[in-house]
This record gives structure tokens, sequence and C-alpha cells, in this order.
């Protein structure tokens, strides 16, 4: 196997990609085929078919998630098969694969093919809501405290040209609860509200919304609703038939560990007459709002194929097991981090109010040289919230996980506690 250095140096050259030509992953590309029943077995089957190290934790599924062999494979052979034949035929057929595609997409959010547009990330998503609407003086967009800057700062700059207003709803932590979400809400969505924009959970500590009580609060009065989804796609089983959002947004490189730059935008059919496209050029999807929405020009074939190898694999593993097994480990480490003396949680508690995104303050030791000590010496791949908005190390584990790693990421952090960097 490689050391850690160089599974550094290749995943930052290349990603997942870069890795799967190293030799020592050639037994990746067996065909995946899980265990019946779901236990410690089962969860080493699916690890099998990653390419990190034994020793090393990626828990970083809030930001970029590895991806498996399959999709990895999907990638590779479309792209090599494209290259190798640039034909008008071969890439007429690469039309087929997207709309295959699609469909996966919509099967796996319980919506319809005609309500699907692929994108390139959450953030693109988000824009083409945000530009597309026909927002004008004297209406007001609604947004929670806590969003994404394409959630956020996209509708504040939008608001200064097309001059709309925006009001905040403030985020409290720890999570006080859905109920006082519920009733923030209905205090700002007055008459001039057209739009209710928030995130899923959070990327910042992890905090869950009531997504289907805010879109019904929304649709009583009439009021839009955009979802970011970039934390919950791919990693809570969503169903998007049931939430009823006007519009949901996902990227394939978090949670679905599916390519870089692919994403997806639902647009629900009561919400097609209310939107524009931003984007005009070629090669359109072929149904739905898909025709006059997705017409982004050249494609990146491979990344269209890997994204329903993804969805595929999610389907195969199981997605209720994926959302069990996350949000157990999540709260392992919740559980074993708050056991350490100094250690400040900004992550709720209780796993109604929160998904597996743990973010803490390691007491008095500088975040950033922790998460570089716990890469070097342990192996752990993590992030670092900086600032002073609940500052410290996030932790966002994912199916890929085990417990035996959150037990051994917990001692190193309580051997630094007490012996510093």
């Amino acid at each position: 196997m490689p050391s850690r250095r160089e599974f550094a140096r290749l995943f930052a050259a290349g990603g997942s990609a870069a890795l799967f030509l190293h030799p020592a992953f050639a037994d990746k590309t067996k065909p995946f085929v899980p265990s019946p029943v779901v236990n410690d077995g089962f969860w080493k089957t699916v690890r099998e078919q990653f390419l990190m190290p034994p020793g090393v934790a990626v828990l970083n599924a809030a930001n970029l998630c590895p991806s498996p062999a399959p999709v990895l494979e999907a990638m590779y052979r479309t792209t090599h098969e494209l290259d190798r034949e640039p034909s008008s035929s071969y890439r007429a057929g690469l039309l087929d694969v997207k709309e295959a595609t699609r469909r996966k997409l919509a099967d796996f959010l319980r919506a319809s093919p005609d309500e699907i547009v692929i994108t390139r990330n959450t953030s693109e998503s988000n824009n083409l809501v945000s530009s597309g609407l026909d927002l004008k003086s004297g209406d007001e967009v609604v947004v929670f405290s806590d969003n994404h800057p394409s959630n956020k700062t996209a509708w504040l700059e939008k608001g200064k040209r097309f001059g709309y207003s925006m009001r905040t709803i403030d985020i409290v932590n720890p999570h006080p609860g859905a109920d006082y979400y519920l009733e923030a809400a209905a205090r700002q969505l007055g008459p001039r509200a057209k739009v209710l924009a928030f995130s899923h959970l959070t990327n910042t500590v992890g905090d869950l919304f009531p997504a289907r009580e805010l879109c019904r609060l929304a649709r009583e009065r009439e009021v839009l609703t955009l979802i970011d989804g970039a934390q919950s796609f791919g990693l809570l089983d969503v169903d998007l038939s049931d939430i009823q959002p006007d519009f949901y947004t996902g990227s394939a490189h978090k949670w679905p560990c599916g390519p870089k730059e692919a994403g997806v935008l639902y647009i629900n059919k009561r919400s097609h007459s209310k939107i524009w496209p931003s984007i005009y050029s070629a090669f359109p999807g072929a149904t739905g709002i898909s025709k006059s929405f997705e017409c982004f020009g050249q494609r990146d074939d491979g990344a269209m194929a890997a994204f329903g190898a993804a969805i595929d694999f999610q389907v195969k593993v199981g997605r209720k097991n994926i959302e069990d097994r996350a949000r157990q480990i999540g709260q392992a480490f919740v559980q074993e981090l708050g056991k350490i003396s100094d250690v400040k949680l900004w992550t709720h508690v209780d796993p109604q109010r929160t998904g597996p995104v743990v973010t803490f303050r390691p007491g008095e030791l500088k975040s950033e040289k922790l998460a570089q000590v716990l890469f070097e010496k342990e192996g752990v791949i993590c992030a670092v919230r900086g600032g002073s908005d609940r500052p410290g190390i996030r932790f966002s584990p994912h199916f890929y996980n085990s417990h035996r790693e959150v037990e051994r990421v917990a001692a190193a952090i309580r051997r630094y506690m007490a012996s510093g960097l």
C-alpha cells in the first residue's frame, strides 16, 4: 500500500482518479457484491470498494467524498472510449447516458425526470434559481443566517441589482428545536415574501431543519422554497414527493461519493412557469424542464456516467443503511468527544436535531495545527473552521467510516489535549 505521504500526493494531484491508477488498488475493479446481512462484514465489503488505505480516516464528507471503484471505473471507461473514438455516433450515444442518469436521479429523489436538471454542483444550481426568478423592487427573500454563500450571498448581491430585499432568520446554537424555526419563519414570511431559502442540513455544525414543515408553511403563504441539499443529498433518504419544495439542489462530489463538477437541480412541476433559464447554449436535456434549462453546451460525459454509477452504488448499499450508518458514526463521535475535558462541542447531542457533521473547539489547542498533526501523524482528513463563528475542527464521517476509526481518532484527540502538540 502507498504511504500516507504518497497517498496525500496522489490525492492532491488528481483525487481518487489518480489513486485508481496505483497498482495497489487494481483489485478494486472487482464487482461489488455486498453481504446480505448488514453487519461488520457488510460494511467491510463496502469500505473495500474505496481507495483509502486502511490507516487513513477520511472525515470530510461535508466537503469532498472519495468515490468508490464503480464510479471511478465508469468515469475512466467513458472518458477513455470518447478519447479513443470522438465520433458523432459515439457522442450521440452519450446523450442517452445523461438521460439514464436523469432517470436514476429522479427515482433517487422520488421525483419525475421532467423535474430534474443536471448541473455542475449545488452552487450552480442555487444560482440558477436566484438568477431565474422574476423578483422586483418591494419583494422579499427570507433566508436562514447559516447558509452557504450560494444560497445567501447570492441573494443579497442580486437584490442590490434587482431591488428586492432580504430578511434573515438567525440561527441559534445549540439547535433549539424544529418548533423554534417554524415559528421564526412564520414571523418573517410577511405579505411581501416571495422566497424562503435554507440549508436542509448545515455544513457548519450539522443543524437539521424541518424541511417538510417549512415548505408546507411557505406554500400556505404562496412563497417559493429553495432547499440547499448539499449536505442531505446522498446522506439522508430524501423524499421530495413528501417534502414538496419548489427547488432542491445537491452536489455529486459530497455525500453521494460521485464525480466532481456534477450536481442536481430539482424544479417542482408546479414551478416550471415561474423560473427563467439563465444559460442558453447547445445540447439541452431531452425531457421536461431540462429542454429549456439544461442548455449548457459540452458536458463532461465521463462525469455524467459516473454520476449515474454513484446513484447505483448508493442504491445497492441501501439508502436507509447509508443514512443509519453515517448517523451512528456521527453520534459516536459526539459521544466520545463529549467525554474529553475542555472540548467544546458546537454540534447538538440530540440526533433528531443534527446529522453527522460534528464540530468542536479543542480547548486551547490551535485548530489548524491540530488538523495538520492529525493528518500527518494519524492519517485523519478533516476540516478546520476559522473565524469567530463556532470555530474549531469539523469531522463529517460517512458510511465508509467505522467505529474503530472513531475510537482511534478520539484517543488521539484525548492524547493531544493532554500533552499538547
